[in-house]
């Protein structure tokens, strides 16, 4: 059921055996062949543009009122690509090994390499449709660090970089619709898949305007639909990202792999007040210019800039001087949350930190970093009213980017034949941690380069078999259960609404299966987010009907989050080790550092749903290193 399928030879030779091998389908029986894509961000609506141009006919669904507005759109810092232009000694298979490191070596060996490989050719392919990347004064295309690597290879516009690339693939998918290859569904939302034979041929989507459901047949499903990480309630994501279509999938017998490794970003905005509901991201790139630091005195009331020198703790550079301030996302994380919880706290609330630019200005002018995050710093005053020229920016981490999501293969398919998942709603390519600017590069060749290969070699298998129709009883069976849901819903009666859940969910996440785990913290979770799921049957309140109501979406959505919450509680339970963002307690070294065991943890851990109030079960893929030694993970 977990075949990896992971061609055999070389590893720098694999995608191209894979590709020399793959079935064909013949271009005038394309058109004969339906694909569902769900989710229109980089992944989603470049695998819909390019499966179209070679002539499929697809059906592009999402809940915002425009493909533009998919949470793409909100990345900042850039897109790595292995290109070298700085000839600083970067290659494809540095770029394979600084993934395959900061992921804490828990990936497979193959889907990194390809994403490395296939790196320097989507440079070229946004510089195609016309995505301005910053340049240097020669023209050439420039690039920044990121975190975790010690070379420059990450491709930026200005803070905008998901914005823009966005944009390409938007142009993109809007030529193919006008084509009339592609049919638009906005403001719908998937809310159930439909399996026949045990293959994916349709979902079930709810019309957001009207309420209307509607049932879709196709031959092969993808799911492009993010990542999860607004189960923490606050954090990074926009309010409307979830993680329903992925979840209903799980149900229908898709495994979950590696639920439990969630990024939190460093350089986020602190919380400043309870009734908040969504943390701003900085840029990862600020931390290229940027000194992070503590007062080294406990709960140090003086203004950043009355903080002599020596009174300031340059933690980062202190305990990693060989990356210092780019230190991997979950190390400096974890590093931030230990100063505040020690009580060296900045903020009204105490619960940030400082990134300070002063000395970066000293010494290239304020003009030079200005061009460089002139947005970012507008943005920041905007939203705090400090102008960060003058003083350091407050940031504190917050949860981020999911790691885990549905188990895929190498061609990135489900363990439901015809399920592909793509982008951030899979697995597959950065283990325990994502490095930064990796997250825009793995959705942009999971829908450009790698899908329009792996589909079309299911298709050619499908091209004879009965079509899918909407007249079947597993769509009648699907439509039901989501009725059924959505009526229970609506006459609850209960006095609680659903943000009250979200908040309750995310707040004992964040204190038990958050930054760092215990076995006995998280025991505790699953033994109480039963008991808020209990109290979420019967005492949740939907006011409205079925038709326009946004209270009866968010209820779906924290029903399948209360789930999925218990989920990454057991597979952060049963992991007893820390590895990459997944950081145990109990296995730490003296000072603090993850202590990760290869010899019962290297594999992955997909999890198959069992039922409603059983546990689920573990299947372990394990995983193999041929071309890397694995190694204590240092960036001391």
């Amino acid at each position: 059921m977990m075949e990896s399928k992971i061609p055999e030879g070389p590893l720098s030779e694999k995608w191209s055996t894979y590709k020399s091998k793959a079935k064909l389908v013949n271009p005038a029986n394309r058109k004969k062949l339906n694909i569902i894509v769900v989710g229109t961000g980089l992944a989603g609506a470049s695998c819909a543009a390019s499966l179209a141009e070679q002539g499929y006919n697809i059906k592009s669904f999402c809940f915002q009122d425009s493909p533009r507005r998919a949470h793409s759109v909100a990345a900042q810092g850039g897109v790595n690509a292995a290109k070298n232009y700085k000839n600083d000694g970067d290659s494809t298979f540095r770029m394979f090994y600084d993934t395959i490191k900061g992921g804490d070596f828990r990936s497979r060996e193959a889907n990194v390499y390809r994403l490395a490989e296939c790196s320097a050719a989507l440079i070229d392919h946004a510089v195609a449709q016309g995505v301005p990347f910053a340049r240097e004064y020669a023209g050439y295309l420039n690039n920044r660090s990121f975190g975790g690597v010690q070379v420059s290879r990450t491709f930026y516009a200005r803070g905008q970089t998901g914005q823009q690339l966005l944009l390409g693939a938007y142009q993109a998918l809007e030529r193919q619709a006008a084509l009339g290859k592609v049919s638009l569904y906005t403001r719908h939302e998937m809310l159930e898949l439909v399996v026949i034979d045990s293959k994916a041929k349709g979902i079930i989507a709810r019309n957001l305007e009207t309420g209307k459901l509607e049932r879709h047949a196709a031959d092969a499903v993808v799911l492009a639909s993010g990542g999860y990480g607004k189960v923490y309630y606050l954090s990074t994501l926009a309010m409307g990202c979830n993680s329903s279509a992925i979840w209903r999938a799980h149900k229908k017998g898709a495994f979950m792999a590696g639920v439990s490794w969630i990024q939190f970003h460093p350089t986020s905005l602190p919380q400043h007040g309870e009734n908040q509901s969504k943390l701003t991201l900085m840029s990862e790139s600020l931390r290229n210019d940027g000194r992070i630091w503590v007062p080294k005195k406990v709960a140090d009331d003086r203004n950043a800039n009355a903080i002599p020198e020596e009174e300031r703790d340059y933690y980062l550079e202190r305990r990693y001087p060989s990356f210092g301030n780019l230190a991997p996302r979950d190390i400096s994380s974890r590093a931030a949350k230990e100063r505040i919880d020690a009580g060296h706290g900045v903020g009204p609330m105490k619960n940030a930190i400082y990134l300070d630019f002063s000395d970066a200005i000293k010494a290239q002018g304020k003009d030079k970093i200005e061009a460089k995050y002139s947005n970012l710093f507008a943005m920041y005053e905007k939203i705090t009213g400090i102008n960060a020229y003058k003083e350091p920016m407050l940031i504190s981490p917050s949860a981020h980017f999911t790691m885990g999501g549905l188990w895929v293969d190498y061609e990135l398919m489900t363990t439901i034949p015809g399920l592909f998942a793509l982008g951030e709603a899979n697995f597959a390519d950065h283990g325990a941690n994502r490095l930064g600017a990796n997250s825009l590069l793995q959705a942009c060749v999971d829908g450009y380069f790698i899908a329009p290969y792996t589909i079309p070699n299911y298709l050619a298998g499908e091209l004879n078999l009965p079509k899918p129709d909407i007249s079947h009883p597993a769509f009648e069976e699907a439509e039901k259960t989501v009725r059924r849901q959505l009526d229970r819903f609506l006459h609850t009666n209960g006095t609680l609404s659903a943000d009250y859940f979200h908040k309750k969910i995310g707040r004992l996440l964040y204190e038990k299966c958050g930054l760092s785990r215990s076995r006995e913290k998280l025991e505790e979770a699953i033994v109480e987010i039963r008991e808020l799921k209990a109290s979420f049957e019967k005492d949740l309140r939907i006011t409205g009907d079925n038709t326009l109501n946004s209270e009866l979406e968010k209820a779906g959505r924290i029903a399948d989050y209360i789930e999925l919450a218990e989920l990454m509680c057991y597979d952060a339970l049963q992991r007893e080790e820390s590895c990459g963002a997944h950081f145990r307690e109990e296995y730490q070294t003296a000072d603090g550092e993850a202590i990760r065991n290869d010899d019962e943890f290297c594999y992955v851990s997909a999890w198959e749903w069992k039922g409603l109030n059983n546990e689920p079960e573990l299947h372990k893929e394990p995983l193999t290193f041929e071309s890397v030694e694995l190694a204590v993970r240092s960036y001391k």
